[in-house]
């Protein structure tokens, strides 16, 4: 009986121990573990211990539980970077940000996942677009998007271009035109031949067409001479 004692003495550590290792893959797992968590800057574990990263977990828009990968709002952070800060994120999780590709590939390699895109312009309007289904491949085919199920908020369908497409950047040309499309638009983007999505160019300020489709933009919405307020890029797993 005292060595039973004795064994339960020393398991009771090591169970809890291992209780504590359960670490959040994404915000859905936050949410899950307790529902009463705000919106805010989080840490999650997408390719395991090692592999923490910040991100801002959105607790609210259409029931919450959202993993933000990609934010704009304020023109503080510059997007227009090389491959390998595409590749593992740049950015303030409680500002603009990008998540980074290899961790999105990750996250979308364990879970199924759903698309929101919600964005906002120097007005104050506000609309977004929804897919039912996003997930991107690994480093060795190019990050490659594969996003469907298209849900209408005002915003129209500007990814459908961009749907089977390579990420590109300035120093990593993978997209289908003969140029570089990274270079000539300044952003880093699942471009083809360039783009009507551009969550990631300058951030400029509305209507302006000193510069063509550079800024931050979302065309069957605003068009291609209109930078965006505001946009963020988020995902969640399908329920």
């Amino acid at each position: 009986m005292k060595l039973l004692s004795v064994l339960l003495l020393l398991l009771v550590p090591l169970l809890t121990s291992c209780t504590d290792l359960v670490l959040p893959l994404d915000c859905s797992d936050i949410y899950n573990s307790d529902s009463s968590r705000l919106s805010g800057v989080y840490t999650i574990y997408p390719i395991g211990a090692t592999s923490a990263v910040q991100v801002f977990c959105d607790m609210e828009s259409l029931g919450g539980r959202w993993t933000v990968f990609q934010r704009r709002m304020d023109g503080s952070v510059n997007f227009y970077r090389p491959w390998d800060q595409y590749k593992m994120g740049f950015g303030n999780a409680a500002g603009e940000y990008w998540l980074g590709l290899e961790s999105l590939f990750h996250l979308s390699l364990r879970k199924k996942y759903e698309l929101l895109v919600e964005m906002e312009d120097f007005e104050g309007n506000e609309a977004f677009a929804r897919y039912s289904s996003f997930s991107i491949g690994p480093e060795s085919y190019g990050y490659r998007l594969h996003v469907s199920g298209f849900i209408n908020g005002g915003a129209g369908d500007s990814l459908l271009r961009h749907n089977g497409m390579k990420f590109s950047t300035f120093d990593k040309d993978q997209d289908i035109w003969p140029g570089n499309c990274a270079k000539k638009y300044l952003g880093g983007w699942w471009y083809d031949k360039c783009h009507s999505a551009h969550p990631t160019g300058v951030y400029r300020w509305g209507a302006d067409k000193t510069l063509y489709a550079v800024g931050v933009e979302w065309k069957l919405w605003k068009g291609h001479d209109y930078s965006l307020k505001a946009i963020s890029m988020k995902i969640r797993p399908v329920q």
